[in-house]
């Protein structure tokens, strides 16, 4: 039996990269998972054991009634949430200045990355308050705590996540919720893989390991921030980010 045993964890992001990892990491432990991504086709290749452990959705994130219906579904099923780990997000255009960003671009990243977060969240809190425990998990990014130069949108996006992780683990703090973010620095990822080559040369370059951090880092330090023994520690931020943030 894992540290997850008999917990119910909703993982957004769950078809590739670090929302991938984290949740083959809580399925060894133990945990039953709602496994969220709006690559379908990608979950169905990915999890195999949906008749016991799994519910598999694929979904639009940016849609409130879809989100919604996800978490009355996940509950249907399981009976609780214990845990949501928001990791769904993109980059949008990025290596551009301020003046060359568009609003378009602007505004569909902070649908995914941060309205995505505020609907999921704001499902699964009620089902929490029910039972007076639970544990979400925003992933942030140090671009949200010091801004990368040619990534405005993901940076304020980033950002808006901080803020309101803050606000969240204040306001749940007596209620056995605890509400965190994880800002990890350049992660060796699909979302990175796809950048230019020199905005990711330029985040590197900042980190003092000298090295991108890799998934099985993120997930260990993911798993214990939503574990039952992560008691104390609430509206805060995690760093991820081999000496740049020490702060």
């Amino acid at each position: 039996m894992g540290s997850f045993n008999k917990q119910v964890a909703i993982i957004t992001g769950a078809a590739s990269g670090l929302g991938l990892v984290i949740s083959h990491k809580l399925l060894n432990e133990g945990a039953c998972i709602g496994l969220l991504d709006i690559n379908e086709k990608a979950l169905n290749e990915q999890f195999v054991n949906p008749e016991k452990y799994e519910e598999l959705i694929g979904l639009d994130l940016t849609d409130q009634s879809q989100v919604e219906a996800a978490v009355a579904r996940i509950i249907g099923r399981f009976g609780k949430i214990d845990i949501l780990i928001n990791c769904a997000g993109i980059t949008g255009e990025t290596n551009i200045k301020s003046h060359d960003v568009s609003a378009e671009n602007l505004q569909k990243v902070f649908e995914i990355n941060f309205m995505a977060s505020f609907y999921t969240s704001k499902a699964v809190l009620p089902h929490m308050l029910a039972k007076n425990y639970g544990r979400i998990l925003h992933i942030a990014s140090i671009a949200g705590k010091e801004g990368n130069a040619g990534m405005l949108a993901y940076s304020a996006s980033k950002a808006a996540v901080i803020g309101m992780t803050k606000v969240q683990g204040k306001e749940y703090a007596d209620t056995g919720i605890t509400i965190n973010a994880l800002a990890p620095a350049v992660i060796q990822t699909p979302l990175v893989d796809a950048m230019p080559e020199m905005q990711v040369k330029y985040m590197t370059e900042k980190i003092p390991m000298k090295r991108t951090g890799t998934l099985e880092e993120a997930a260990n330090i993911a798993a214990f921030i939503v574990s039952p023994e992560n008691s104390f520690t609430t509206g805060f931020t995690f760093d991820l980010s081999g000496g740049r943030a020490t702060y």
